[in-house]
C-alpha cells in the first residue's frame, strides 16, 4: 500500500531560514508499526533554497522525526499520511549551514545530554490578512492593547478559529503542546510547546525542539487555508504595541532536582549573565527592535533577573521561587529563533559545555 509522507526542512534563507516541504508516495504496504527507517532518504534542489549553487545543487534530506499528517490522514486512528522532519546534508554527507540541528546534537553529544536539559517553547505569533493584523481596520489603528490579552468577544479576539484548530491538530497527532492564548495586541497569538505534568515519552530537547518546529509548519499550514500569513517577527507593528517573542523555560536535571534545584538556579543565572554578549545574538533577528526594555521586555544590551519579573532577561517564576525548584524562563529568544540555535546556547552557557561559541566551532559549510 502506498501512503503519502511530507518531508520538512530548514532552508538556508538569511536572516531567518524558513520552513520547506514536499511530498513523496512511499510504499510502505500494509505495515501496522512504522518506523523511522521506513521513510527513505531524499534530495531536493539546493540552489532554489539557498543552500547550494546549480553545480552542486543537489541537498540530501535524512529524516529524523514523523507524526501523523493531520491534514491528510483520513482519521486519528487512520495513519495513512505522515510528517517527515528532516536534517539536511551535503554529497559528502555532512550536514549544511543551515541544519541547526545538528549542531544542538554535537552540544548534546559534548557533554549536555548528561545535564538532561528541557526546554518549552511560548511561541508568539502575529496573523495577517491583506497586509495588516487580522482584525485590524484598512486604516489607522484599534484601540490600545490592553484588553485583548486573554480576550473574549469578537470585538476582542481575531484568529480564534486558527489558533483552536491549530492546537487541536497538534494534540490529535501527538506533539507536546500544552497551551494557547490570544497575546497583548490584536491579532497577535500565542502556543506552547514544552513539558506538561505527566510521564511524557522520549521526553528529551531534540524531540521538543523536533515538536516545536513541527507546530510551527502546522500552523502557517493552519493559517493558509484561511488565506491568513503568519508573522514570527519580532517587531510585526512598530510603535506602542507589545513585540513578539518566543521565551524558553529551560531546566537541567539539578535545576529540577528539590534539594538541588536553588543552586543550580542561582548558578545557571551566573553563567546566563556572564556570556549575554556572546549569546544574545542567537536569539533572533532584529531582536533590538524587541528588547527595548519597554512592552514587558529587558534592554538587548545588558541582562537582568528577577523573580516573577517580566521585565527581566532571565525570570524566575514565582512558584519555582517558593519552592526552590523548577525551571527558569529565558525572556530573551525573539519569535523568530531557531529553537534548536537557542537550545544549544542555553545548554551551552548554563552547563559550561564549551568556553567558545557554539556556531564557529560546529557548523559545517556547504561542501566543506
Amino acid at each position: 500500500m502506498f501512503k503519502l509522507a511530507e518531508y520538512i526542512w530548514l532552508d538556508g534563507t538569511s536572516p531567518t531560514a524558513q520552513l520547506r516541504s514536499k511530498t513523496r508516495v512511499v510504499p510502505l504496504g500494509d505495515k501496522q508499526n512504522i518506523t523511522l527507517k521506513d521513510f527513505p532518504e531524499w534530495s531536493y534542489d539546493g540552489s532554489s533554497t539557498c543552500q547550494a549553487t546549480g553545480d552542486h545543487s543537489d541537498v540530501l534530506l535524512k529524516p529524523v522525526c514523523f507524526v501523523t499528517d493531520p491534514f491528510r490522514s483520513r482519521s486519528n486512528t487512520e495513519h495513512d499520511s505522515y510528517l517527515v522532519l528532516c536534517e539536511t546534508f551535503n554529497s559528502n554527507n555532512k550536514p549544511l549551514k543551515s541544519n541547526t540541528r545538528a549542531i544542538l546534537r554535537k552540544i548534546l553529544e559534548s557533554g549536555g545530554d548528561k545535564h538532561e536539559p528541557w526546554a518549552g517553547f511560548e511561541q508568539d505569533y502575529t496573523l495577517f490578512y491583506d497586509g495588516r493584523p487580522l482584525g485590524w481596520p484598512e486604516s489607522g489603528a484599534p484601540e490600545a492593547q490592553g484588553p485583548y490579552y486573554c480576550g473574549v468577544g469578537a470585538d476582542k479576539v481575531y484568529g480564534r478559529e486558527i489558533a483552536d484548530e491549530h492546537l487541536k491538530l497538534c494534540m490529535n497527532i501527538g506533539l507536546f503542546i500544552y497551551g494557547v492564548n490570544a497575546e497583548v495586541m490584536l491579532g497577535q497569538w500565542e502556543y506552547q510547546v514544552g513539558y506538561r505534568g505527566a510521564n511524557e515519552l522520549d521526553l528529551n530537547l531534540l524531540t521538543l525542539c523536533d515538536h516545536q518546529q513541527l507546530a510551527r509548519w502546522i500552523l502557517i499550514r493552519v493559517a493558509e487555508r484561511y488565506d491568513v500569513a503568519v508573522s514570527f517577527e519580532n517587531k510585526p507593528i512598530k510603535g506602542d504595541w507589545n513585540g513578539s517573542g518566543c521565551h524558553i523555560n529551560f531546566s537541567t536535571k539539578n535545576i529540577r532536582d528539590p534539594e538541588k534545584g536553588r543552586k543550580a538556579i542561582d548558578q545557571a543565572i551566573k553563567n546566563l549573565e556572564k556570556y549575554h554578549k556572546r549569546d544574545i545574538k542567537h536569539y533572533g533577528d532584529k531582536l533590538g527592535e524587541r528588547l527595548t526594555g519597554k512592552h514587558e521586555t529587558s534592554s538587548m544590551k545588558s541582562f537582568s533577573s528577577g523573580v516573577s519579573n517580566r521585565g527581566a532577561s532571565v525570570r524566575i517564576p514565582l512558584h519555582v521561587d517558593r519552592q526552590g525548584y523548577g525551571y527558569i524562563e529565558d525572556r530573551r529568544p525573539g519569535a523568530n529563533c531557531d529553537p534548536y540555535i537557542s537550545s544549544a546556547v542555553l545548554v551551552n552557557s548554563v552547563c559550561d559545555i564549551l568556553e567558545k561559541d557554539i556556531t564557529p566551532s560546529l557548523t559545517v559549510v556547504n561542501g566543506d
